[in-house]
């Protein structure tokens, strides 16, 4: 099953594959010529091994077991220096300095400024006439203006971004990356690091109100190679996800007529009904089992999200897109330390954007078929062409 889940076929539609894991069981041993040693797929299992710390995140640590080559690649090395692939107290250290992006306060603060730029890319998209592209348009720059607005990106270097964070994250697709995906992506690393440090130099001389002026000051809790891999994997990861939330939730509400649903339980259902990351991996730090499946120190394990998501010993009548299901607590973010940081944030965007992208266009349409989605981490369309047609005032 998962050998068909690295093939074309599965990565455009997961979710038969997903159902026959189910049935198989919770977990399960794999064929590490599959580059995995155990699957999880039952929702209850997915998150103990998110939450049980005996299963770690793929750090530098554990890669260098098979060698250090991937060290002389600098996406490899910018995720490997970041958050998102740290362990222990180097990770609860740094989380805890970037938290302070999301704080409630913050949040609360962003909000105004969320419902303004929402507002002028809904202008831009009714200008772009019919069929326009809602991701080029909307889905794309308004989740990218916001994590600028917060961490102090200028509004004109936001454009600059969208290609070379799609090719830096190319390499975190389920499966071996080509040797060009890793150079591209080694290249994207290198133009993302020197822009970050070129603001990261300018706020030290000019701080201004935003994350990176407040980041610059703590020299004596973050090196400068911390600061910046984790300022590129948060900006990358703060709008990518929500680009996909917004493209996923708009097909989904435009084919369900969901226009009465509360925007709050509307993105939950979107979350664990198409989530944009289906998988995480992790490694064990020492012998372990995972629903009775021995588990031996150093193994790899995929942990599937996405078909924990749609898990019918969780989710009754999981192929139902539902969003008034009770008791909603998908894995979309993950779970536990690796908990996502902008969770919050991108909740709020989903939460602000539906509403008054049909209050503004109540006729929007999808214009035909919704392209291919061909990815498991970072899910999402290419392209979505919609017919937008305003409300007559």
């Amino acid at each position: 099953m998962v050998r068909a889940l690295l093939a074309p076929d599965g990565r455009r539609d997961p979710y038969p594959l997903y159902a026959r894991l189910h049935r198989l069981g919770a977990a399960g041993p794999l064929d590490p010529a599959l580059g995995y040693d155990v699957v999880v797929a039952g929702y209850a299992a997915a998150d103990r091994v998110l939450r049980d710390t005996t299963f770690r995140m793929l750090d530098a640590e554990h890669l260098d077991r098979g060698g250090t080559r991937w060290r002389s690649h600098p996406s490899l090395k910018t995720l490997q220096d970041s958050i998102f692939f740290t362990n222990g107290p180097d990770h609860a250290r740094v989380r805890r300095l970037f938290g302070q992006a999301f704080t409630a306060r913050r949040m609360s603060a962003l909000q105004p400024a969320i419902v303004r730029l929402t507002d002028r890319l809904l202008d831009r998209l009714a200008a772009a006439g019919s069929p326009a592209d809602f991701l080029t348009e909307f889905a794309l720059p308004l989740p990218s203006d916001v994590i600028g607005e917060l961490l102090g990106v200028p509004d004109e270097d936001r454009p600059w971004f969208p290609p070379r964070v799609r090719t830096f994250g190319a390499i975190l697709e389920i499966g071996r990356r080509s040797m060009r995906e890793v150079l591209a992506a080694d290249k994207a690393a290198v133009e993302l690091t020197e822009y970050f440090a070129g603001l990261l130099a300018r706020r030290r001389a000019e701080p201004r109100d935003d994350l990176v002026s407040v980041l610059a000051g703590m020299g004596d809790q973050l090196t400068d190679t911390e600061l910046l891999a984790n300022l590129i994997t948060l900006f990358n990861a703060g709008f990518v996800t929500t680009t996909h939330l917004l493209g996923n939730g708009l097909v989904l509400l435009l084919a369900d007529r969901s226009r009465g649903a509360d925007p709050g339980a509307f993105v939950e259902e979107v979350l664990r009904f198409e989530p944009p990351v289906h998988f995480g991996v992790r490694y064990a730090a020492a012998d372990a089992e995972i629903d009775g499946v021995p588990v031996a120190k150093g193994s790899t394990v995929l942990v599937l999200m996405g078909a924990a998501n749609r898990d019918p010993a969780r989710f009754p009548d999981p192929d139902r897109f539902d969003p008034t299901r009770p008791d909603n607590q998908h894995l979309a973010f993950s779970a536990g330390p690796h908990y996502c940081l902008g969770a919050a944030l991108s909740r709020l965007e989903g939460q602000l954007a539906f509403p008054r992208l049909l209050s503004r266009f109540p006729d929007l349409a999808i214009a035909g078929e919704p392209g291919v989605r061909n990815q498991l981490m970072l899910r999402g369309y290419a392209s979505l062409p919609v017919t937008v047609t305003a409300r007559v005032s």
